[in-house]
Protein backbone atom coordinates (compact mmCIF):
# COMPACT_ATOMS: atom_id res chain seq x y z
CA UNK A 1 0.00 0.00 0.00
CA UNK A 2 1.53 3.41 -1.05
CA UNK A 3 1.80 5.99 0.96
CA UNK A 4 -1.79 7.46 2.33
CA UNK A 5 -3.42 10.51 0.26
CA UNK A 6 -1.74 14.08 0.74
CA UNK A 7 -0.60 17.22 -0.89
CA UNK A 8 2.98 16.59 -1.29
CA UNK A 9 5.45 19.19 0.01
CA UNK A 10 8.43 20.87 -1.27
CA UNK A 11 11.83 19.53 -0.78
CA UNK A 12 13.10 23.10 0.68
CA UNK A 13 14.57 23.61 4.29
CA UNK A 14 11.44 26.37 4.33
CA UNK A 15 9.00 23.64 4.06
CA UNK A 16 10.76 21.00 6.01
CA UNK A 17 11.25 23.39 9.46
CA UNK A 18 7.20 23.64 9.15
CA UNK A 19 6.96 19.51 10.42
CA UNK A 20 6.40 19.45 13.72
CA UNK A 21 9.62 18.32 16.32
CA UNK A 22 10.06 14.59 17.42
CA UNK A 23 7.26 13.27 14.70
CA UNK A 24 7.98 9.63 13.84
CA UNK A 25 7.44 7.58 10.91
CA UNK A 26 8.48 6.87 7.44
CA UNK A 27 9.48 9.63 4.59
CA UNK A 28 9.23 9.53 1.24
CA UNK A 29 11.46 11.85 -1.01
CA UNK A 30 11.18 12.06 -4.92
CA UNK A 31 10.89 14.00 -8.29
CA UNK A 32 9.08 14.02 -11.33
CA UNK A 33 8.18 10.46 -12.09
CA UNK A 34 10.99 8.58 -9.34
CA UNK A 35 10.96 7.76 -5.79
CA UNK A 36 14.02 8.59 -4.60
CA UNK A 37 14.83 7.32 -1.26
CA UNK A 38 12.63 5.95 1.82
CA UNK A 39 13.12 6.46 5.16
CA UNK A 40 12.33 6.35 8.85
CA UNK A 41 12.83 7.84 12.13
CA UNK A 42 12.32 11.44 13.56
CA UNK A 43 10.98 12.42 10.04
CA UNK A 44 12.04 16.97 10.50
CA UNK A 45 15.51 15.63 11.47
CA UNK A 46 16.04 13.04 8.83
CA UNK A 47 14.92 15.35 6.23
CA UNK A 48 17.06 18.03 7.40
CA UNK A 49 19.90 15.21 7.17
CA UNK A 50 19.00 14.60 3.77
CA UNK A 51 18.47 18.18 2.59
CA UNK A 52 22.16 19.01 4.10
CA UNK A 53 23.44 16.45 1.84
CA UNK A 54 24.17 13.59 4.50
CA UNK A 55 23.29 11.06 1.22
CA UNK A 56 25.03 11.51 -1.97
CA UNK A 57 22.55 9.17 -3.67
CA UNK A 58 19.92 11.69 -2.94
CA UNK A 59 21.43 14.72 -3.77
CA UNK A 60 22.68 13.84 -6.65
CA UNK A 61 19.24 12.60 -7.93
CA UNK A 62 18.27 16.43 -7.06
CA UNK A 63 14.46 15.59 -5.02
CA UNK A 64 12.13 18.02 -5.25
CA UNK A 65 9.50 16.60 -2.97
CA UNK A 66 8.37 15.11 0.25
CA UNK A 67 5.67 12.87 1.71
CA UNK A 68 5.15 11.68 5.28
CA UNK A 69 3.31 8.96 7.50
CA UNK A 70 3.50 9.16 10.82
CA UNK A 71 3.78 5.60 12.35
CA UNK A 72 5.31 3.60 15.59
CA UNK A 73 5.06 0.78 13.02
CA UNK A 74 8.24 2.15 11.13
CA UNK A 75 10.49 -1.11 10.57
CA UNK A 76 7.49 -2.98 8.58
CA UNK A 77 6.22 0.10 7.02
CA UNK A 78 9.25 1.10 5.49
CA UNK A 79 9.87 -2.40 4.04
CA UNK A 80 6.83 -2.28 2.65
CA UNK A 81 7.23 1.20 1.06
CA UNK A 82 10.64 0.21 -0.63
CA UNK A 83 9.42 -3.25 -1.87
CA UNK A 84 6.30 -1.27 -3.24
CA UNK A 85 8.03 1.95 -4.60
CA UNK A 86 11.39 0.98 -5.58
CA UNK A 87 12.95 4.00 -4.80
CA UNK A 88 16.78 4.66 -6.36
CA UNK A 89 18.72 5.24 -3.42
CA UNK A 90 17.57 2.20 -1.12
CA UNK A 91 19.16 -0.71 -1.09
CA UNK A 92 17.53 -3.57 -2.02
CA UNK A 93 16.28 -5.38 1.19
CA UNK A 94 16.61 -9.19 2.17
Amino acid sequence: MPFPQQTSRVFTRLEIETLNLNQFGVYGIFRQGQWVYIGKGDIRQRLLDHFNGDNTCITRQVPTHFVIEVSWNMDERERQLISELQPICNQRLG
